[in-house]
């Protein structure tokens, strides 16, 4: 039988990197568009341009996927309609990543026709998943970066006929499970659920009070399976290798296609695999990590006493008598290089373009720290021995053969944009009003409520203790809410938990992803009564997706807390659905997988300026808490009129170190969300 050669899928955030993957040899480019991308920090393309790209990529058997991979908002619906439909008719790219479900119809409306691709900050962790996916018409599940090898194995024996399996195996690693990080929303409206990510994790934190050491307690290094990846060869399922980096430029995308195609077609060949490891050391990554795709040789992906920072460390600022900055490289540098003077987040840090050529151990006049902006803080000068990195490069042979390139680009002509198109999306009625109920959902249930009708309406987390805890007649007057992230692994238990629960008299549960939808199979003819709400988790917020959930079975639908109160206030007017709202309690900054040994549980964790997290584990997952509660109950009257049918409040036990503070957050009610 002919081995299954998985694809390389290469990333391409402008139009050189494009053309270096392509040169590279890969076999997919994935990227993003000017709106609705996540990755709105990188270039990205315009309609015009990407059909000329992907004509000449087509021409040479490459396929080209648009990430239109962002939450959809209540008003985005009509003008992601009108871009898809402007996408089928001028660029024809042979799939859509999306991460949104509401994409999923709204793309077939708008007369696309081709592949559907689930992103990873869709969340499809666990094996049910893939089922419900394809349900919905999707051909391809974008897999979790934290899965092991065997988990990525259970994942493929449970993949239907006719889905693939996409797998990451080099690029960035987000500390965070992938549409379970809500920390740069939290603090100041710019989401990664919306392609706009700050990277708090990579910022210097500290445990044991102020005096404590600053370390990147939560900065990941990057993900390199390199020799690793030969065992995926053998998972027919899996059927693209996918490289992270839409902001890198040409220099890493080349290199790093260059190194997965020599792994992937000569797996048995040791000098092969030498050339490939050598290509990706001089990628201008961050350090590499296998992190935990082998679980008996675990690489920790977060070192916090190393530095994270992405390119080749070159030198170390010197400064002479008076006070001049310079640095003597360890490599030559090439007109063109672009260097990095220290990390992101010190007030000395810039990016420095190369004009001429620095022989190794020659010498390079720093600029003096430029200007700061109207209300911006005023840069430093960089210290002696502050780090200098090489971080993006233009080799002169590789810009020749991109130049040549872009020479039979040029022949096909830009496509010009046409006029807007004029998608109507559906309209859906919301369903009658109802007398609003608030739920209180705990972590096992209180003291007192064992009796009585006050447990009417509390909810608790999903965990067998906590079930035996529950006196079986009230069992089923319980909201029983499911985890947000259920790993492969973890799958089979939570099947035998439910089981145990509606054996128990359980009819009552809140899914916290919508594929959790499929551990329910013939929940109408098995259980009588049966009701399924979609959590806050599942980071809903248009009418579209809504009505998606809604085809899954679910009655009724949370919304996500990250929009913005007046985002939050038209929801139930348009959804087919009744909704539910987070009022209050403790909202994790995100969820994770990962923990660093020095970060000690249940301690505070002091940011940068001095703001209060701490950690706390449910499960398999670690939770990053801040240090104070979401609480939107001033605007109660207003949400009641708006339509909400029912309330949440997330009852976490306050960790012994933290006083109740007055302060608490409404999350991006006035700020907004980009």
């Amino acid at each position: 039988m002919e081995r299954q050669v998985p694809e390389i899928m290469a990333p391409a955030g402008d139009r050189a990197s494009f053309l270096a993957g392509v040169a590279a040899g890969a076999d997919a480019v994935y990227l993003g568009l000017k709106h609705f991308s996540a990755r709105m920090q990188a270039k990205n393309f315009g309609l015009g341009e990407l059909a000329a790209l992907t004509a000449y990529a087509h021409q040479r058997g490459v396929r080209v996927y648009v990430a239109m991979n962002v939450l959809l908002k209540p008003d985005d619906a009509r003008a992601a309609g009108n871009l898809v439909e402007r996408l089928s008719g001028i660029v024809h790219p042979d799939a859509l990543i999306v991460q949104d479900l509401g994409v999923i119809p709204l793309a077939r409306q708008a007369g696309f026709t081709g592949e559907l691709h689930i992103s990873t900050l869709a969340n499809a962790t666990h094996p049910a998943a893939l089922a419900v996916a394809q349900k919905l018409g999707a051909s391809r599940v974008v897999l979790p970066r934290e899965l092991s090898l065997d988990e990525a194995k259970l994942m493929a024996q449970h993949c239907p006929e006719g889905m693939g399996l996409e797998m990451f195996v080099h690029g960035a690693l987000c500390h965070c499970v992938s549409g379970r990080c809500w920390w740069s929303s939290f603090f100041g409206g710019k989401s990664g659920l919306r392609g706009r990510c700050v990277q708090p994790c990579r910022r210097l934190y500290r445990q044991g009070g102020p005096k404590g050491k600053p370390e990147r307690l939560f900065s990941c290094q990057d993900l390199s399976l390199d020799v690793l990846t030969k065992p995926l060869l053998d998972i027919p399922q899996i059927v693209s290798w996918k490289i992270e980096g839409r902001k890198k430029g040409p220099h890493y995308v080349y290199y790093v296609v260059s190194a997965y195609r020599l792994l992937r077609d000569n797996p048995g060949d040791p000098q092969a695999r030498k050339t490939a490891v050598s290509l990706l050391s001089q990628a201008l990554g961050r350090p590499g990590t296998h992190g935990v795709f082998l679980p008996q040789r675990p690489h920790p992906p977060v070192r916090p006493e190393q530095e994270t920072a992405s390119g080749l460390l070159v030198g170390q600022v010197k400064r002479e008598p008076g006070g001049r900055a310079y640095v003597q490289p360890r490599e030559d540098l090439l007109p063109g290089d672009l260097l990095r003077l220290g990390c992101e987040d010190d007030p000395w840090h810039q990016t420095i373009p190369l004009r001429r050529r620095i022989p190794k151990g020659g010498r390079l006049d720093l600029p003096a720290a430029p200007p700061a902006s109207p209300g911006a803080r005023r840069m430093g000068a960089a210290p002696s021995k502050a780090p200098v990195f090489l971080i993006d490069r233009r080799e002169p042979e590789l810009m020749r053969i991109l130049a040549d390139m872009e020479k039979d680009v040029a022949v096909l002509g830009e496509v010009p944009e046409k006029e807007a198109a004029r998608f109507a999306p559906p309209s859906y009625s919301p369903p009658p009003a109802s007398r609003p109920v608030e739920t209180q959902v705990f972590r096992s249930l209180p003291r007192g409520l064992a009796r009585g009708g006050k447990t009417a309406e509390t909810g608790i987390w999903l965990e067998r203790s906590a079930l035996l805890d529950v006196p079986r007649p009230v069992a089923g007057a319980i909201w029983w809410w499911l985890p947000p992230v259920i790993w492969p692994s973890e799958e089979e238990r939570y099947v035998r938990l439910m089981a145990e629960a509606l054996e128990r008299g359980a009819v009552r549960f809140v899914l916290n992803a919508p594929w959790q939808a499929g551990l329910f199979p013939g929940k109408e003819a098995t259980c009588k009564g049966l009701k399924l709400w979609s959590g806050p988790f599942c980071n809903l917020a248009s009418p579209h997706t809504a009505a998606v959930f809604a085809s899954l079975g679910v009655e009724g639908c949370f919304a996500s807390p990250e929009l913005s109160g007046e985002e939050l206030l038209s929801l139930p007017r348009t959804c087919p659905v009744p909704m539910g709202i987070v009022l209050g309690g403790f909202w994790p900054l995100g969820i994770t997988r990962i923990l660093a040994e020095e970060v000690r549980l249940e301690e505070p964790v002091l940011s940068p300026r001095g703001e209060v997290a701490w950690v706390r584990k449910h499960g398999g997952n670690h939770w990053i808490y801040p240090g104070w509660e979401l609480d939107i109950s001033a605007h109660r009257r207003e949400l009641e009129q708006a339509g909400y049918a029912r309330f949440a409040m997330l009852r976490e036990p306050w960790p012994k170190f933290l006083e109740i503070a007055p302060r608490i957050s409404v999350f991006n009610w006035e700020t907004g969300l980009l």
